[in-house]
């Protein structure tokens, strides 16, 4: 963990405009601390054609720490030593979480349980078995303090290894009525959010609140499920980092296993009970287990010339296109497209879309 002024850099980074998720790791990798990112800000967006963000007012970043600490909670960065690294290894990884409980609790394999909100008793019945048996087989249960399947998949690994990711501020209880539950989860597991204290929970949120459930997990369960839900958002966020994706079948007469179902037909493991799940996490080798992802230090890239940042500038358009695809047409250092992509978004000039596409706005 970083000291006072150290934290109050990074988080001040954080929570300025324009600095998202992946702003946020190019500048911390190409400068070496939030201090120099901080102070080169203005040139960078100069560069790219406009004016520089306004930053975070230290004032407020101090009061939410303050906040913070008198919750009872404490901030995880991503350039933290303890930061969880199959989470690291996302492109948006979030670039500080503030946590409450057990932090030991993600050193541990993790599994990611989601389902449907207005789930059947035989699911939710099932779904609170399957976290009870993989909690006292070790393996931490990740979930997001929702109604339904959520909520079984904590009131079953609590006491031996529950994470609750929640998408409000840490003291915000939503829905109200897992205000006990999420205490619960605080005190006796691992409380998550990515929100500053006294947020609520807004929909935009929630799509971020899944990035880390599935993130933070080797694999993904999901118990009913529609088909056009945000746990099959979680499952293609797990899908697209390489994760294992499971779910548990049910009766096509029931439109709240469609989800599972379409999820099984296309290639996810069918559950039947814990030994299914332990088996897909399972390393076969323990020489297949990930090491610590940072993503940060090296020497910083060659500056690009003007000549190379106007190309790069001449083949972005309203229309999102792969980072990759500017790098191959280019035929420039990727370090070097990456640095007048920030440049450009840093200058409020570029949008970055879902799938690594960046868009001029």
């Amino acid at each position: 963990m970083a000291d006072a002024a150290g934290s109050l850099a990074r988080l001040r980074l954080v929570r300025s405009p324009r600095i998202g998720p992946v702003t946020y790791r190019q500048l911390i990798s190409r400068f070496g601390s939030a201090d120099a990112a901080l102070d080169a800000l203005p040139s960078l967006a100069q560069r790219g054609g406009g004016a520089a963000p306004a930053l975070a007012d230290p004032a407020a970043v101090r009061r939410e720490m303050a906040t913070t600490e008198r919750l009872g909670a404490r901030y995880l960065f991503l350039d933290d030593t303890d930061y969880p690294p199959l989470l690291a290894e996302l492109e948006n990884a979030p670039p500080a979480l503030i946590m409450m409980g057990d932090g030991a609790l993600l050193a541990r394999p993790c599994v990611a349980m989601v389902g449907a909100r207005n789930a059947s008793a035989a699911a939710c019945r099932f779904a609170r078995q399957l976290a009870q048996g993989l909690a006292e087989a070790g393996v931490t249960v990740v979930s997001g303090l929702a109604r339904g399947i959520d909520t079984a998949a904590h009131q079953g690994s609590i006491g031996e290894g529950t994470v609750g990711v929640i998408a409000s501020g840490i003291d915000i209880a939503f829905p109200p009525e897992n205000r006990e539950l999420q205490a619960r989860v605080a005190a006796e597991g691992l409380l998550i959010a990515e929100q500053p204290p006294g947020a609520e929970p807004l929909a935009r949120h929630f799509p971020s609140r899944n990035r880390i459930i599935a993130g933070l997990a080797l694999g993904t369960v999901v118990v009913e499920a529609a088909p056009r839900s945000g746990s099959l958002i979680t499952a293609r966020i797990a899908n697209e980092v390489g994760r294992e994706v499971m779910a548990v079948p049910g009766s096509p007469l029931d439109p709240r296993a469609q989800g599972c179902n379409l999820l099984i037909r296309e290639g996810a493991t069918l559950v039947q009970g814990v030994d299914d799940i332990l088996e897909m996490i399972r390393p076969i080798d323990p020489r297949a287990v990930r090491s610590p992802v940072s993503g940060f230090g090296g020497e910083p890239p060659a500056e690009p010339d003007d000549a190379e940042r106007r190309r790069i500038e001449q083949l972005l358009g309203p229309v999102p296109v792969p980072v990759d695809e500017l790098i191959r047409q280019t035929a420039l250092a990727g370090a070097a497209v990456q640095l007048v992509l920030l440049e450009l978004e840093l200058a409020g000039r570029l949008e970055r879309h879902a799938g690594g596409r960046v868009s001029l706005r």
